[in-house]
């Protein structure tokens, strides 16, 4: 046997990127639009440019992620749950930094509103992610080497 860890390839992590990236922008958009008086095609234009910033952080991040876990052993899609929840608060703060500047310039807002802003909708999607994570890796497993055997 020997300890070749399976890994989730590129397209894999794609599709990934791209479903979570749309299932955010279903809830969000609507309520973006509703809260701040915008229309939802200025909304969506946003949600656009925060999600395809947020697409390319998330290839970065979970390959990072992937690799950190494969020289440990792991395998990606049986984290525990305390694992799943560290690797959305993780990718969450990863996209906080970038986030911030695109609320102020786009909405016009203050930092501390900005912020607000981030911490309620990052709030939403630290949740949306650990479910869509969790009913993902149910629906395409990877399975380890010792699982085949």
């Amino acid at each position: 046997m020997s300890n070749t860890v399976a890994m989730r390839s590129g397209r894999d992590r794609l599709r990934y990127s791209i479903g979570l990236e749309i299932g955010i922008m279903a809830f969000l958009i609507p309520a973006g639009a509703a809260f701040f008086d915008k229309g939802l095609s200025d909304i969506g234009l946003l949600g656009l440019v925060l999600s395809l910033k947020a697409v390319l952080i998330g290839l970065i991040y979970n390959w990072i992620v992937d690799h950190m876990s494969a020289r440990r052993g792991r395998v990606s899609s049986d984290r525990t749950p305390v694992g799943r929840i560290l690797h959305a608060v993780g990718f969450e703060l990863s996209l906080l930094m970038t986030s911030l500047p695109i609320y102020t310039l786009w909405l016009g807002l203050t930092i501390l509103e900005a912020l607000a802003t981030d911490l309620v909708v990052t709030s939403f999607v630290v949740v949306f992610t650990y479910v869509f994570t969790l009913a993902y890796d149910r629906v395409f497993p990877l399975l380890s080497e010792s699982k085949l055997n």
